[in-house]
């Protein structure tokens, strides 16, 4: 086993301590260190910050300065160029809603544990090829959900390949989606909506004890 196939397994083992990956898109810094502190206080030491504002490479640089204990990724990573900056601003892995070789090629280049997205079978496959056993099932929900995703990762397996589904999980659903071998956390898009940040927090970290 390679390297980087190796991190790519490492960070699965490490976000299924979790269960919950919270997904943020933050407009500042300082909502950042605010959310940061929040899942620290509550027993949540890991989020996403998705590439969807100028912010997101501010606000990994500052969390991962302030909370050293906390993992730190960067989302929605669809280029080089984001990738580099994320890589820069000291997160821990990177996640993308699609597979692209490209920025597969550059994470195995800077050693960054990368989780691609995938759909379909035949994506599955490239992704593995490409020494990614950590897949991101996305959009979970609207793809079919836990029967699609066991259906279509049944013949993988025995390949050891994990997956993190995200898009329409929801506290509601989210035991059933852990509840399946091959998944090891599930990325948690509703922590950062939600009217009450610290409750949903809370009600999320209850899932590690399921």
């Amino acid at each position: 086993m390679n390297q980087f196939m190796e991190a790519n397994r490492a960070l699965a083992d490490e976000l299924a301590k979790l269960k919950v990956v919270p997904v943020l898109v933050l407009e500042s810094v300082e909502d950042g260190l605010k959310i940061g502190r929040i899942l620290m206080d509550n027993g949540l030491p890991g989020a996403e910050v998705t590439f969807r504002t100028p912010a997101a490479a501010a606000a990994i640089r500052a969390m991962s300065e302030a909370y050293p204990d906390m993992i730190v990724g960067a989302g929605t990573v669809l280029d080089e160029k984001s990738l580099a900056a994320a890589a820069a601003a000291g997160a821990r892995f990177a996640v993308a809603p699609g597979f692209n070789p490209k920025v597969v090629a550059a994470a195995r280049e800077r050693g960054m544990a990368f989780a691609p997205g995938v759909a379909t079978p035949s994506e599955i496959e490239a992704a593995y090829e490409a020494d990614c056993p950590f897949l991101k099932f996305f959009p979970a929900e609207q793809l079919g959900g836990v029967k699609m995703l066991k259906s279509m990762a049944a013949p993988y397996l025995h390949l050891g390949i994990r997956f993190m589904p995200t898009g329409g999980v929801t506290p509601e659903n989210a035991a059933e989606y852990l509840a399946f071998k091959a998944v090891a956390a599930v990325g948690g898009t509703w922590l950062a909506k939600a009217p009450d940040v610290a409750q949903a927090v809370r009600e999320a970290a209850k899932l590690q004890e399921a």
